[in-house]
């Protein structure tokens, strides 16, 4: 008489079925209810200076997922990420000051914008590669910087344009609770934006270029469209980031997109785990919550006062320490550190013993 196998430790797929699920396993069932709820009570919890901490991780979990896209999984180098999110945020601002543009018709205006500019700067990565492609994507954010710097000199916007907060049936969207919302609605429509493009042939298509183009071409893919389709996908989320960005804050001005930002949507990518929509999210809340961090920490210290004048110094100086270490101690990001942390309770207490006679 057969006896059932007891149950192995840690989870095996069967079939496919398992395999393409989106959520595989009752753990993350939990976790995925328990981190929403969690989501939907923190703005009845939090102070407003936290609320403003969670928008701004929001707006950069957008952009942070479409340079994933293009970096991550396409494997196109881009710098100009600031860039774009400019021209979303400048076009959302004309457009609402001249004509008195609603939301509805700025968002779709902004959307266009990066479709455009995506197609543009899109045409140099059929001929450039590595650094020559990082160097004329980071032409794409100084035009911007220089076209939005002119239209603000011109008429007469020394100091930036003001926007308006978009109305709804007649309401102005003032309210920081219904801000995070709505940045939580699109947050989590990008990230299943994302999903659905990596689980189709143009994701499959993405992963056949990053991993070797020649192979891809050779293989029947067509590398230039789906290069270009990845630029015109990532450009034109990130531009909805800076139409949202614009209407968030109600001001735009040149001073706020710096090649700094392309720099730290860089570092959402590489400290959160290259090839992975996860580390994308977990990069973006470590690089936005990273300087408020440092600067708690410096408040600590016994001749804090004299050092309130060398913050900025300080958070350029860790970030870059920080960006150092990750390299090189943990190349897989903080979604490294969260799978080997998954797999460790995946396996308890099952865990690997060294082989009889190897050394320990």
């Amino acid at each position: 008489m057969f006896r059932p196998l007891p149950r192995a430790s840690g989870y095996f797929r069967t079939d496919y079925a398992d395999e393409i699920a989106l959520i595989q396993t009752r753990g993350e069932r939990v976790t995925l209810i328990v981190f929403a709820l969690a989501l939907v009570a923190l703005p009845f919890m939090a102070s407003p200076f936290l609320l403003d901490l969670a928008c701004q991780v929001l707006l950069a979990s957008i952009g942070a997922l479409s340079l994933m896209l293009l970096t991550g999984y396409a494997g196109q180098i881009s710098l100009g990420h600031a860039g774009l999110i400019a021209a979303g945020a400048f076009t959302t601002g004309i457009l609402s000051r001249e004509i008195n543009a609603p939301f509805w018709v700025t968002l779709p205006a902004s959307a266009l914008t990066g479709i455009v500019l995506g197609l543009i700067f899109g045409l140099p990565s059929l001929r450039l590669r590595g650094l020559y492609l990082a160097v004329s994507t980071l032409a794409l954010h100084f035009i911007v910087i220089y076209l939005g710097g002119e239209y603000e000199t011109k008429r007469g916007f020394s100091t930036g344009i003001t926007v308006e907060k978009p109305r709804i049936a007649g309401i102005a969207l003032n309210d920081g609770r219904i801000w995070y919302f709505i940045l939580l609605a699109f947050a989590v429509g990008s990230l299943l934006i994302c999903i659905n493009l990596l689980r189709s042939r143009s994701g499959r298509a993405w992963r056949a270029i990053h991993a070797k183009e020649t192979v891809a071409e050779a293989l029947g893919i067509g590398v230039a469209a789906y290069k270009l389709l990845a630029f015109v996908i990532s450009s034109a989320m990130t531009c909805v980031a800076g139409c949202l960005f614009a209407y968030y804050r109600g001001f735009v001005s040149i001073e706020a997109f710096d090649l700094f930002l392309s720099i730290q949507y860089v570092a959402m990518i590489i400290i959160g785990g290259m090839g992975s929509l996860l580390g994308a999210l977990l990069g973006a809340a470590f690089v936005t919550v990273f300087p408020y961090v440092i600067e708690n920490l410096l408040k600590l210290l016994p001749n804090a006062k004299s050092l309130a004048g060398d913050i900025f110094a300080v958070n350029y100086a860790s970030f870059g320490v920080v960006m150092i270490l990750f390299l090189i101690l943990e190349p897989l990001g903080l979604v490294g550190i969260w799978r080997r942390m998954q797999n460790y309770f995946l396996l308890w207490p099952f865990k690997k013993k060294p082989l009889a006679g190897a050394r320990k």
